[in-house]
């Protein structure tokens, strides 16, 4: 069967970019190559730049509430097509359908704020601001936006953005992951059924060099991304050089801590969801467990690895366990999967307890997939190479605290501050944990404390480097310039 060739969305079109060379897009559970995507030269990406401004320029002066119009069109548009979408992304990312539809969710739910923005854009009015003076602040639409998205999430983290950034009255550019461009080719076919004004959305396919044209083009306002912290640090420094805004969400090592007073029968459960699904390649992805007590580390050691066998690692997409809750697909690539068991190695080599190895799991019929079973570490210390780095994989580490402070201590001593969780049942600990842990979204007896889209997403320390975090009402504040009045008119009287 033919492989698809992927074009860029520009100014309304599908094109192919002129010059450009692809890549094969493989399936993860498979080892097949599934589309090629272009890689999009310089050249091309800042014409697809020019003609978002372009847009923009009558965009901006369209009222409000027409343009969030074709949003309510896109929310219906992407329900009707829920399970197609799911099931693309299924198989080019290798995330169980339970997980993808889930994603879907939190895709209609940015659409849904978003389309609230007639209020989230208003400004605020000052009457008497001094004798015969008002005040006011109004809210504008500044250019061109663009956006650089992960392999993760090939859905949800564009929609973060991507919403708010038009109906702001922004034209918006979105480079799609090379590794998993089909979710995002598909989302882009429903935008083009809105009827949304050419140029207005824009889907450019590419590597570094796309991402570079946003942060140096002079007609790009800003850039949102999620990636590696040492990319993010890269974006921050070349926006800041270029006079750009700039959001980047980067890395985690998203801690659980488990209390003597835990209800462990429902933790485990929920510990297990949170560290395997996806196979542990998402930014809210817990990775270390802390346990407070002797007694707790032993209980949650042994129930854990207990429940984390449980686990079914095979292809997503299998007919005979694609709507199981409990199902692991594999990493997203060989590369991935190297990276992963080399860490595997260095935990072993640091001394710490291989509690469950998944490095040779075997999957029938699937060999050509980059499966790694999960993977448990026991004994494990703050400062180990397993516990310090992000693995984003299905490797999780225990670790033992002798009080919440030392657990509290652990988290905050660590470079990343993306997400944290207590499990308790006792509401001083929970708020002091809250309080005390540095680290962006907190979660009490909950293992991903994602927040819904109603509310901002974004971590602290080596997690983000922004100011703005994304979704919700405070992303506005990113994709507007505040402009300042101070008005006054005499009486005609004299």
């Amino acid at each position: 069967m033919a492989v698809r060739k992927l074009k860029n969305y520009v100014n309304g079109a599908w094109v192919d970019p002129a010059g450009a060379s692809y890549l094969d897009v493989e399936n993860p559970s498979t080892g097949e190559v599934i589309s090629r995507v272009p890689l999009t030269p310089r050249k091309e990406t800042d014409k697809a730049i020019e003609a978002a401004h372009e847009a923009y320029l009558s965009w901006k002066d369209v009222p409000v509430s027409r343009r969030v119009s074709y949003l309510f069109k896109l929310r219906d548009l992407l329900e009707e097509n829920e399970e197609k979408i799911s099931r693309i992304l299924v198989e080019e990312m290798g995330k169980s359908l339970p997980d993808a539809r889930a994603e879907m969710k939190r895709v209609f739910e940015n659409v849904e704020v978003a389309c609230g923005m007639p209020v989230m854009q208003q400004g605020d009015k000052l009457i008497g601001a001094s004798f015969e003076i008002d005040g006011e602040v109004i809210r504008l639409p500044m250019g061109v936006f663009g956006m650089i998205a992960p392999f993760n999430f090939p859905a949800m983290v564009p929609f973060w953005f991507l919403p708010y950034a038009i109906a702001t009255g922004n034209s918006f550019v979105v480079k799609a992951s090379k590794q998993v461009p089909n979710t995002m080719n598909f989302i882009t076919e429903l935008i083009h059924q809105t009827g949304l004004p050419a140029g207005v959305y824009t889907l450019i396919n590419g590597d570094r060099t796309v991402a570079d044209a946003f942060m140096e083009h002079p007609l790009v306002q800003g850039v949102s991304l999620v990636g590696s912290t040492p990319t993010c640090r890269l974006m921050a420094r070349k926006c800041a050089e270029n006079g750009k805004r700039f959001q980047a969400m980067g890395g985690a090592k998203n801690h659980l801590v488990v209390m003597p007073d835990a209800r462990l029968n429902e933790v485990i459960r929920n510990m297990i969801t949170s560290c395997f699904g996806c196979a542990g390649q998402r930014c809210m992805a817990a990775s270390a467990i802390v346990c407070v007590g002797d007694d707790t580390y032993a209980r949650v050691t042994e129930e854990f690895v207990r429940a984390a066998r449980d686990v079914i690692t095979t292809n997503p997409l299998d007919p005979a366990v694609a709507d199981e809750s409990m199902v692991m697909g594999p990493v997203i690539s060989a590369k991935a999967k190297e990276f992963i068991l080399g860490m595997i190695d260095t935990g072993v080599k640091e001394g710490a307890e291989l509690l469950l190895d998944g490095r040779d799991i075997k999957v029938a019929g699937y060999e050509k997939g980059y499966y790694i079973g999960p993977t448990v570490f026991g004994g494990v210390k703050p400062g180990m190479q397993i516990h310090q780095t992000e693995i984003f994989g299905p490797v999780v580490v225990i670790l033992k605290a002798d009080s919440l402070d030392e657990a509290i201590g652990i988290i905050n001593d660590h470079q990343y501050g993306n997400g944290a969780s207590i499990y308790t049942q006792n509401g001083w600990f929970a708020r002091k944990f809250k309080i005390e842990v540095k680290a962006g979204m907190i979660g009490v007896n909950v293992g991903i404390p994602a927040p819904v889209a109603y509310l901002p997403f974004g971590g602290m320390k080596n997690s983000q480097f922004a100011d703005i975090k994304a979704q919700g009402k405070a992303i506005v504040n990113f994709y507007t310039e505040d402009k300042i009045i101070t008005e006054r008119f005499w009486s005609e009287e004299g």
